[in-house]
């Protein structure tokens, strides 16, 4: 049976969502690793491996949500929490665009006061300053702007737009299913919301990434589910420049003491992501949650793409996990895997190929 999945795959044709469940619970991986790289020749031909210099700035980790799963959020009035001043972020951008960073992604908690105007002064001023690109705020973050400052959705993602933002992160995401999320993230967007946020940016002509976050209470058939919606939407609006797949971290959280993934289940479920989601172009592997030399391995298992250096980076952090990679040790790691590397920006357009 897994065979005739991998053919029908290797063939260039759809997956269902039964056979993807069935990839995920075989313990073929070679096999399913070997048909993800074919799937990824296929829709990213040749051998460059992508990255892109740039930061996550965490403005804020004041947050209403207070997810399980995250260590990093802080109540309103909590001695822990922060809002960075507009001068802290400009020292930030600074720095990044003197690392040669051509973008920022600003992520923060929900905060229960900040309103549209904030963003859109915020982003006037670093497009005013910088010529850099602006990928940031997850759904949560957006529905929660509009719900804050009174607005249709469709209304707050055009003055967003219009503001500076080019682009949007994933996440948020965590797993797709609604019953999975009311354990993690109860007072968080559900699914269809994520979604129909994710829709309204792209109408607004803004691309996105989709992420997954597993390995924490989902099972396999909730991962599927997850992967599902994302390629409805896809094939709906074409949106999606790349998917994320990237494991729970459990350090600090409530949930301390669940996790339930390796770097096997990481790299079979990596590698059935490339397969399944085959109208999506780029998969990223995860080295901020998995470590340089499993993503590394997750080159050979349809990934792509490296994403970010990371100048700096606070979420995983706070669950206790720091791998840090400079552009050289990214791009010695690249070429160790036997890729030729290629600086990127956001847009995925080629900048650059370091020697």
């Amino acid at each position: 049976m897994i065979q005739k999945i991998i053919d029908k795959s290797l063939s260039g044709a759809r997956i269902s969502e039964e056979e993807a469940l069935a990839l995920l619970e075989s313990r073929e991986l070679l096999k399913v690793g070997r048909a993800a790289a074919a799937a990824r020749q296929r829709l990213v031909p040749g051998g460059d491996i992508t990255f892109v210099i740039d930061r996550n700035i965490n403005y804020t980790n004041f947050c209403i949500t207070g997810c399980d799963f995250c260590a990093f959020h802080r109540p309103l009035g909590s001695d822990e929490g922060y809002l960075l001043s507009r001068e802290e972020i400009f020292a930030k951008i600074d720095e990044t665009v003197e690392l040669g960073g051509t973008g920022i992604m600003m992520q923060g908690g929900l905060h229960p006061e900040l309103g549209i105007d904030y963003y859109e002064e915020l982003f006037g001023a670093i497009k005013e300053r910088y010529d850099i690109t602006i990928h940031s705020l997850s759904p949560p973050e957006i529905y929660h702007i509009a719900k804050v400052s009174r607005l249709p959705l469709d209304e707050a993602v055009a003055r967003l737009r219009d503001a500076g933002l080019d682009s949007l992160p994933g996440g948020g995401a965590e797993i797709l299913v609604n019953g999975v999320r009311r354990r993690l993230s109860p007072k968080k967007i559900d699914a269809d919301t994520w979604l129909s946020v994710m829709r309204a940016a792209h109408e607004a002509g803004l691309k996105s990434t989709a992420t997954m976050m597993f390995g924490s209470v989902e099972t396999l058939a909730d991962r599927v589910e997850h992967l599902r919606r994302v390629r409805e939407l896809q094939d709906e609006t074409g949106g999606f420049r790349a998917f994320i797949p990237w494991t729970f971290q459990e350090t600090n959280t409530e949930l301390e003491g669940t996790a339930s993934s390796s770097g096997i289940d990481y790299l079979m479920t990596l590698a059935v992501s490339r397969i399944y989601l085959d109208n999506v172009p780029s998969i990223q592997a995860s080295w901020v949650t998995q470590g340089l030399k499993v993503a590394q391995v997750s080159l050979m298992f349809g990934a792509n793409d490296m994403g970010s250096t990371m100048i700096e980076e606070n979420v995983v952090a706070a669950a206790g996990v720091s791998y840090r990679v400079g552009k050289d040790e990214l791009v010695a790691a690249i070429r160790a895997a036997g890729r030729r590397p290629v600086q990127r920006d956001h847009a995925y357009n080629e900048i650059d190929y370091p020697v």
